[in-house]
């Protein structure tokens, strides 16, 4: 006798031995014309957000370009009025070291965002690398720099701006670019633990031999990776190296300041209070595209401007009193909104439920 087939129940459920599965009704196998348009009208206003921050975040990144450039115009507005008063010596108080470290950092990091197409970010950079050479360029007038040195210093500079510019527009050979790419990392690796440690002088030995041993392990290593002795994880750390060096070299700046004000307190009443808020503008305008584009360097190096060069010194400025407890509370709870705002926006642009969604994102990746 053959077996008749039993029809399944049309209930939400439908018996299968002893496991409940969902039946598959109608319903559940086409979506009604309002499911569609509530997902559809879900996923275009994903999709608005995210085009309005990317343009928001980009529009701040070209708008720190103000805060940085006022802060450079009193230095160099000051160092004019002296050399037109015959006030030569005046310029002694800024060292060109200084200077010169500043220079290559934005040169290093004008590479780094041009390789990244952040044009926004590239302008913040080449107006650092003008404005300091205007700077350095009244130093070597006032005889505040060997003029030997300030001639090198224009032919990197000249040299720098060049190759970049020509690189932003598709114009450069490819070797061109990797030697230049080749100097600013020697340059940086270079740099960064000789001006470390000549931030501690007279407490350590005052010696180039940080500068001389960091000199020749990056000459090593640029060569082994020209020849091809590096493994591809060994490349693309050393490529990444010089990136950070700059972003360290910024980073240090802040630490060298507050070391500074632990030293001699007296001095902190020379420094402007005006100043440290133009940079903490500055890179605070700059952290929500870092964290957009998921660029952690990046974000790193304005965070630390910000909380450091920034709130760091005012710190120290309102406790020795330099500054009012309502200056001090204003850009303190301003900048704390500023980063708030900043992970609620990029949440909504992403779609997440969570802000730490986006910084572990950031921080190891998508």
């Amino acid at each position: 006798m053959a077996s008749s087939l039993l029809p399944l129940p049309l209930g939400k459920y439908a018996i299968i031995g002893s496991n409940q599965l969902p039946a598959l009704n109608s319903e559940d196998m086409h979506p009604t014309n309002q499911e569609n348009q509530t997902r559809e009208s879900s996923t275009s206003s994903r999709g608005n957000n995210f085009e309005q921050w990317d343009s928001v975040t980009a529009k701040f990144a070209g708008a720190a370009n103000v805060p940085f450039l006022l802060l450079q115009l009193p230095q160099i507005i000051l160092n004019g009025r002296n050399l037109l008063s015959g006030n030569k010596s005046a310029l002694l108080a800024v060292p060109w070291l200084g200077m010169f470290t500043g220079l290559l950092g934005n040169l290093s990091l004008m590479s780094y965002f041009i390789k990244k197409r952040e044009t926004e970010a590239v302008v913040v950079q080449t107006l650092g690398v003008v404005s300091i050479y205007v700077v350095m360029l009244q130093l070597a007038m006032a005889e505040a720099m060997p003029l030997p040195h300030f001639i090198a210093t224009s032919i990197v500079v000249a040299s720098g701006l060049i190759v970049n510019f020509m690189k932003y527009f598709h114009l450069l050979n490819l070797e061109i670019w990797r030697v230049w790419v080749d100097f600013i990392t020697i340059a940086g690796i270079s740099a960064l633990p000789q001006v470390m440690w000549s931030t501690f002088v007279p407490y350590v030995p005052n010696t180039i031999l940080p500068g001389v041993i960091s000199f020749s392990t990056a000459v090593l290593g640029v060569l082994m990776a020209r020849m091809g002795k590096l493994s591809d994880q060994g490349s693309k750390f050393l490529e990444s190296v010089s990136s950070w060096c700059a972003t360290l070299l910024f980073m240090w700046m802040p630490v060298a300041q507050m070391w500074t004000n632990l030293l001699n307190p007296d001095n902190i009443r020379g420094l402007s209070a005006v100043s440290m808020l133009l940079a903490m503008i500055g890179n605070g305008f700059m952290i929500p595209r870092a964290l957009f584009i998921r660029d952690f360097m990046w974000f790193t190096g304005s965070s630390w401007g910000c909380v450091f060069y920034g709130l760091g010194n005012l710190t120290c400025m309102y406790c020795f009193n330099s500054i009012s407890k309502e200056f001090f509370l204003a850009a303190t709870i301003s900048f704390i909104a500023w980063i708030g705002i900043t992970l609620w926006r990029d949440t909504q642009a992403y779609g997440y439920s969570s802000p730490f969604t986006s910084l572990k994102e950031l921080v190891f990746g998508p």
